[in-house]
């Protein structure tokens, strides 16, 4: 009897809390593992088979990037590459049987190779040329050969080759001395559309005839514009592409190769992000930056009107593909609570139909939080939009240890959409507002372009108003917000310690750059068409030298008084070991508490499940230990 009781006093017990919960709107979620959040799958990338009966995708349900096939109709997925070491991106089927394209490199060192799965499951290395990086750039138009660049020749030069797929030899069809970008190659093979890139808001497009030799410079132009080539039409006469001429957004043109005339073909608020024709041109798909998600259009080209779509499940659609017979799409929804999921829709039909599950069975996706999209006026007045995660046990009357997560780039953008490390610690209490700062794309090209010269200054004011904006939201206590970010958000981590060492509790720096002059010295080769754009805008080590000391942390760092953790891949060509290696040897100078975790088979980013199960859980063990437990922030003794 006095068990019965007991169980019944526990039940109303809990009942009076779970009521209590949702009078206050706070719903009490349970706290989930790291591991059971990386039970989760990561898949990405799609092609239809050369029969449209199965999609091929790229997962990491191995614990390492591999390639996968799936029946269109639904089914278990079928591994069908088996790399323990270095991670696989699928790229193709070929147009005309089961053999497989897919490019991989050596723990992240971007050397990219392209190589072939055969149907038989043997493998060859398609571009086995020493420390040269190739990357797939398309299928001909006849399908009987496809397109790579490559960097053999001159390391820093991308060339465009051409590769039968009935013997395999490369053949050099554009030799890009010029350093252009290549965009893309006409249907009959006799016409590339080239950019040279001048600054990040001015570029130049050119024709090049592959026939005659002849370059034609087709955007001639007073002022900075930019100029993105994105198709031809499938009858070479018409070149698409993307631009910002007399407008904050970019949008889509079409120029006709016999005429010369140019029309606008889709304008809207926001930018357009790329627009490209299925296979035999009966559809046009455009995909939309709005308002830090995708927005898809299709038209029927036939009578440009525009394909009516059923609504989506909500997030951001992606990697929309097309079957070559048109009667079939792919595509991936990746929500704030829900990580990428490939769903397939038939034209005839109008109906759609998921055919993974891409989040861990072990959680439950209510006990997630969505991204809020928020704004807010930073220093001079600027509106600066956010995605804010609240969790779920924030209460009224109680604030929260908070975060601001910094976006990459120069010139990226924080999207709704899944994040693993973001859900996994707001899962364990902590507020995150990933902070679009004055720079970020998406919001029109002034805004974008406010942050050149500038960085770590006005851009760091905005990450710091953001964390004064959790405050005043009641959301965060001023003396518990950290910053966190990863590449130029690593950066503005350090920047944030180093130039205003008493705004934020505590600093997460993955892979960030520490020292400008050393970084922009030593960018990829294969990045040289641009090197001037990026010396335009952040500064040139050879004759702004003095600007780039006063702008990297490195050489402030006998500032930086408060907790820093730093992660870091020892193959990452971007960003060098030597950054985080500098900057947790400065710290520790100055008697700071850090932390230092060095990933040996990893690059720009963690690509394997097991390193990224290691690296989020120290974060959030570094986190919970110098700002969620913090029993007081006490200033370590400066170094003399």
């Amino acid at each position: 009897m006095r068990n019965t009781l007991y169980s019944w006093s526990a039940i109303v017990f809990m009942a009076v809390i779970l009521v209590s919960c949702q009078k206050s709107g706070v719903r009490e979620a349970p706290v989930y593992t790291i591991e059971q959040f990386m039970n989760t799958t990561a898949i990405t990338g799609s092609s239809f088979s050369y029969d449209g009966r199965r999609i091929l995708f790229t997962s990491d349900k191995s614990g390492i990037f591999n390639g996968y096939t799936m029946p269109v109709k639904g089914g278990p997925a079928t591994q069908v590459t088996h790399s323990d070491s270095n991670s696989i991106f699928t790229v193709s089927f070929f147009p005309g049987d089961d053999r497989i394209l897919f490019m991989s490199d050596r723990e992240g060192n971007e050397i990219w190779h392209i190589y072939m799965r055969d149907s038989d499951g043997s493998v060859r290395d398609l571009t086995p040329f020493p420390g040269a990086r190739s990357t797939f750039f398309g299928w001909s138009h006849d399908l009987s050969s496809f397109y790579f660049l490559c960097n053999r020749r001159d390391p820093r030069a991308l060339d465009l080759y051409k590769m039968a797929i009935d013997d395999f030899t490369p053949e050099l069809i554009f030799q890009n001395d010029n350093r252009y970008i290549v965009e893309a190659i006409s249907a009959d093979e006799r016409y590339l559309a080239l950019v040279k890139s001048i600054t990040r808001k001015n570029s130049e497009m050119y024709l090049h005839d592959l026939r005659s030799g002849e370059t034609r410079h087709l955007s001639p132009h007073k002022g900075d514009i930019n100029y993105f080539p994105v198709t031809f039409s499938n009858d070479s006469r018409n070149l698409y592409y993307l631009t910002d001429e007399g407008s904050e957004f970019t949008y889509l043109k079409r120029f006709s190769l016999d005429s010369g005339e140019k029309q606008v073909v889709e304008k809207t608020n926001w930018d357009i992000m790329y627009a490209y024709f299925s296979y035999n041109e009966k559809y046009l798909v455009i995909g939309i930056n709005n308002d830090a998600r995708t927005q898809i259009k299709i038209y029927e080209t036939a009578t440009w009107s525009e394909v009516p779509l059923p609504k989506f499940p909500s997030g951001d659609i992606t990697q929309v593909r097309i079957s070559r017979d048109e009667k079939l799409m792919s595509f991936y929804v990746d929500g704030s609570r829900s990580p990428k999921n490939l769903y397939l829709y038939r034209f005839a039909t109008g109906k759609y139909r998921k055919l993974t599950e891409s989040l861990s069975p072990e959680i439950d996706e209510k006990d997630l939080v969505d991204a809020v999209v928020v704004r807010y006026r930073s220093f001079d007045g600027l509106e600066i939009p956010a995605l804010l995660y609240k969790p779920h046990s924030v209460k009224p009357d109680r604030t929260a240890p908070g975060l601001i997560w910094v976006h990459g780039g120069p010139g990226g953008q924080s999207r709704v959409g899944y994040r693993a490390l973001i859900q996994y610690l707001v899962n364990h209490g902590y507020v995150v507002l990933a902070v679009n700062n004055r720079g970020s794309s998406g919001y029109g090209k002034t805004f974008f372009q406010l942050d050149d010269r500038r960085h770590g200054e006005d851009d760091l004011e905005d990450c710091i108003e953001g964390k004064n904006y959790l405050v005043a939201k009641g959301l965060a206590d001023p003396d518990r917000v950290g910053i966190i970010g990863g590449s130029y958000g690593g950066y503005m981590v350090l920047a944030a310690l180093a130039f205003r060492p008493g705004e934020f509790a505590v600093g997460v720096d993955l892979f960030g750059i520490s020292n400008w002059l050393r970084t922009l010295k030593n960018i990829p080769a294969w990045w040289e068409a641009y090197r001037e754009a990026l010396y335009q805008e952040m500064g040139n080590p050879e004759t702004d030298e003095a600007y780039l000391r006063e702008i990297s942390p490195l050489f402030h760092a006998d500032d930086i008084r408060r907790p820093l953790m730093v992660l870091q891949g020892t193959n990452d060509p971007r960003v060098l070991k030597s950054e985080s290696d500098d900057i947790v040897a400065a710290v520790a100078r100055n008697g700071v508490p850090h932390e230092y975790l060095l990933f040996e088979d990893e690059g720009h980013g963690f690509t394997k499940k097991a390193n990224r199960i290691k690296g989020y859980r120290a974060i959030l063990n570094f986190l919970d230990k110098h700002l969620k437990n913090s029993a007081g922030l006490q200033e370590p003794a400066r170094r003399e």
